[in-house]
């Protein structure tokens, strides 16, 4: 065989695994797919009365982090509330290329992690977008190569990767190398520990092959790194408050929610569904959403990958706005962010009467939006 052959033989094999490398914090390549979600392919909604809305897109990631979108798509959750209304569903492998369509009026509702959903707030000046609820918590882990690094003092003058500069996982472990009183320049990642700003999709070769000990990333990429041999130094679950912070929220166009209020709340409805059947099936919803990953890239996770990753998240519709504020405060003290005003990021008046009408209590803003 060629060597042009073997490149091109090693790309083919390499492109199953592009999408579902990538994490739920703002990183990645531009939209993937866009598909009916109807099973008969008609795009149809669950039968019923239209609401005010012809359609509604939506949009998330290939991604177990977004997993509440993947079941409640799967599952028929949103459409059996939508009635009438169609739905229409985008994957994307990256949050800017989603807040992008999302302001474009491309989508109305997507998943998507909390710092590319601050950036799209504050980039235009709070008009664009509003966090409904949220949707995880938890899945970001240190993984390192055991051969290298034994323990936490051990990360010292290591090269560690990160997604990408600025993303949440990198003001994660900024802030926790801080806290260790190791210094790190921001921009360029050169300190006293190499912070190596390397893309998910090709994180486990660089692991692999050695030229990083380890990574802070989100799931399912630590479970990947793991399978390779690598060990867990760190849950970033335990740095947190009862051990749980924002990965992923909801977050819909400020236009929309104001002219189809209605059919924001069928899909929150739907969504507080899915993440109740998620808790209470949680065998038959880790399948549903590999079939669902299996449906939208042509692959599914192995068990060794699915089911620690799957593990590792908690299904939420609490967005978890005081970690949300926090994130954004590691980020201004990384250097990374000015200080922003995040006044009014959420509205959860829509979310909370869902929940009132289901017998479940409000969920709070942190003084972040209206209730």
């Amino acid at each position: 065989m060629s060597a042009v052959a073997r490149r091109v033989l090693a790309a083919l094999v390499a492109l199953p695994l592009l999408v579902l490398a990538l994490g739920a914090c703002g990183y990645g390549s531009q939209k993937d797919t866009t598909r009916s979600a109807a099973p008969d392919g008609s795009g149809g909604g669950g039968g019923g009365k239209r609401l005010s809305a012809d359609t509604v897109r939506i949009g998330y990631f290939p991604n177990i982090t977004h997993a509440t979108a993947l079941v409640g798509d799967h599952e028929g959750f949103f459409r059996k509330e939508l009635g009438g209304t169609r739905l229409r569903v985008t994957a994307f492998n990256a949050g800017p290329s989603e807040i992008e369509a999302l302001n474009a009026g491309s989508i109305d509702i997507g998943w998507i992690g909390p710092s590319p959903a601050v950036n799209g707030f504050t980039k235009s000046g709070g008009k664009n977008l509003r966090i409904v609820s949220g949707s995880a918590s938890g899945g970001v882990r240190l993984v390192v190569d055991p051969r290298k690094v034994g323990s936490l003092d051990d990360v010292k003058g290591k090269r560690i990767a990160t997604p990408q500069k600025g993303n949440t996982q990198d003001v994660a472990f900024l802030n926790w190398l801080s806290g260790k009183g190791w210094k790190v320049d921001p921009q360029s990642g050169k300190g006293d520990v190499s912070v190596v700003r390397t893309d998910n999709k090709v994180t486990p070769d660089a692991f692999r092959s050695g030229s990083v000990d380890g990574a802070w990333v989100p799931e399912p990429t630590a479970s990947q790194l793991v399978a390779l041999g690598g060990k867990v130094l760190l849950d970033e679950a335990d740095l947190w408050p009862d051990k749980k912070f924002v990965i992923t929220n909801v977050v819909v166009s400020q236009k929309f929610l104001e002219r189809h209020p209605d059919v924001v709340e069928a899909v929150l409805r739907g969504s507080v569904r899915a993440n109740a059947w998620i808790k209470e099936h949680p065998e038959q919803a880790e399948a549903a959403a590999n079939a669902a990953l299996r449906s939208l890239t042509g692959k599914a996770l192995p068990p060794e990958v699915l089911a620690p990753a799957w593990r590792s998240i908690q299904v939420t519709d609490d967005p978890l706005a005081a970690t949300l504020d926090a994130e954004a405060d590691h980020a201004v003290r990384a250097g990374l962010l000015d200080k922003p005003d995040l006044s009014g990021i959420y509205d959860l008046r829509p979310l909370n009467k869902v929940r009132a009408a289901a017998g479940l209590p409000p969920v709070d803003a942190a003084r972040l939006g209206e209730q």
